[in-house]
């Protein structure tokens, strides 16, 4: 009896090394600008080749403005970055997503979007976040620089396998309950390092009615758990959202995942090392208050008192309110901000857009926030134009972007918080400088960052919904 997990390692297992490690081959590699620079130099150091360009694809997306100022423009280590990501890209016959490309937008939005992520594959990136495929019921995982070049020269990694979690979720969710708030609720449960050495596995009838974008939210910030891989057994759902993309199983293919989708399910007897059970009803809209993931609370509480957290993590809550200049017991709908974004490879689709922009509608951007929306993808810009979910944020006095990229997630490129800055963010980390130095990251659903932005403070979507929400 085996897990889903164990059945993808064991399906791509070339060799066993030892009890604990094994030699993985990797069906699809994605490649960024920011990550891939010294991996292509040790190749060329070595005087390797790429063994197969076709199973690998170039994407930029971290380093580049959403500001229509051009390549890297302005920054000049941005565009040798981007220059020197196209030639190495072009010498070795890979296919790059360019800054012009029409398919070009953020990594982990715009693969699925093409269909390249599909059941029962390994899928390897230089981000964290590549965990995002498991929604697929795909292996995915984050690898460094090293290994971004073996599986260059090779398709294959040295692989230590992981132990078994699984995060079961029944029910219907609330009202203004997302994705998002799911995801926020586990890390609080689990936390910030309760997964490292495992495999997470997300199951349950509340799983398995979540649409595309939203399985994907969960799986992207699993990694936020400390698991390297995170996992949905497939359903029509996964099926039906591959069927159509250009780079999507041909029909007879189509047909034989159909035919063995039992294949990427784990088995009923199949043995878990740790197990969650959760009652969706009872997730509330959650929203970040310190420096970490798993620092959070329901949008109608209180930031929890430093007393409340064993004697070993009471220094960090400490410095985390320190950080964020905050204090023990403040109403979560108290806290005033100063900018939102939404944007990043957890919340830029069109299902996050059509969210927030529901709230938006017909309304204005508080006085003195400045608000950002950057779309995930080329696509995702073109379907919310022709929707008018742009124009109803331009209307509103949102800053919205016409070109594409990571933006505001990290402070990498020409979008950076000023220090103090206090945010309401759709993105995945709220780390101390993670959106710029000193700034300050409150986590949450995309509805939630859109009603922050037309009240100025952290605001229950649920009041908004109801058109009680008022601007004080």
């Amino acid at each position: 009896m085996k897990t889903l997990y164990q059945k993808l390692v064991d399906k791509h297992t070339v060799k066993r090394l030892s009890d604990d490690e094994v030699l993985l081959y990797v069906n699809f590699h994605i490649m960024n600008e920011y990550t891939s620079p010294q991996a292509f130099s040790g190749l060329e150091l070595a005087n390797r080749s790429v063994w197969k360009p076709s199973a690998h694809l170039g994407v930029v997306d971290h380093v580049n403005s959403t500001r229509r100022t051009g390549a890297g423009e302005g920054d000049e280590q941005a565009a040798l970055l981007i220059s020197n990501f196209k030639k190495n890209c072009d010498k070795h016959n890979i296919l790059l997503f360019d800054v012009d490309d029409p398919r070009q937008g953020i990594e982990h939005v715009v693969v699925p979007e093409q269909g390249y992520a599909q059941p029962g594959m390994v899928i390897a990136c230089g981000d964290s976040h590549t965990t995002t495929y498991g929604a697929f019921g795909a292996l995915g995982f984050g690898i460094g620089t090293s290994e971004v070049e073996h599986v260059l020269a090779t398709q294959c990694l040295v692989y230590r396998v992981l132990k078994n979690m699984r995060v079961e979720i029944n029910g219907a969710l609330g009202p203004g309950v997302t994705a998002k708030d799911i995801i926020i609720e586990v890390v609080n449960i689990i936390g910030a390092g309760g997964a490292n050495g495992y495999a997470v596995e997300f199951c349950g009838d509340c799983i398995d009615a979540l649409n595309m974008s939203e399985r994907m939210t969960i799986c992207n910030m699993a990694v936020e758990l400390g698991a390297r891989a995170a996992l949905m057994a497939p359903n029509k759902t996964v099926i039906q959202s591959i069927a159509d993309k250009p780079m999507g199983p041909n029909p007879k293919a189509l047909e034989s995942l159909i035919d063995n989708l039992d294949e990427w399910q784990s088995d009923k007897d199949a043995q878990f090392d740790q197990c969650f059970s959760i009652d969706a009803y009872k997730i509330r809209p959650r929203v970040s208050w310190g420096t970490s993931p798993d620092q959070s609370a329901p949008i109608d509480g209180n930031i929890p008192s430093v007393g409340s957290y064993p004697i070993e993590q009471q220094a960090s809550i400490k410095r985390a309110l320190e950080y964020m200049g905050l204090s023990e017991g403040h109403a979560m709908t108290e806290i005033k901000i100063d900018a939102t974004f939404i944007g990043s490879c957890t919340n830029s689709r069109i299902e996050d857009l059509r969210a927030a922009a529901k709230i938006v509608a017909g309304k204005k951007v508080a006085d003195g926030v400045h608000a950002i929306v950057v779309p995930g993808s080329k696509a995702v810009l073109q379907q919310a134009t022709e929707e008018g979910l742009r124009d109803i944020f331009k209307n509103a006095g949102f800053d919205w972007r016409d070109d594409t990229g990571c933006s505001m997630c990290l402070a990498m490129n020409d979008d950076v918080a000023a220090d103090g800055t206090r945010l309401a963010s759709s993105t995945n980390r709220n780390f101390e400088g993670r959106q710029g130095k000193g700034a300050r990251t409150h986590l949450m659903s995309p509805a939630m960052v859109a009603a922050a932005a037309i009240t100025g403070r952290i605001c229950d979507v649920r009041e908004m919904e109801a058109s009680s929400c008022q601007n004080h």
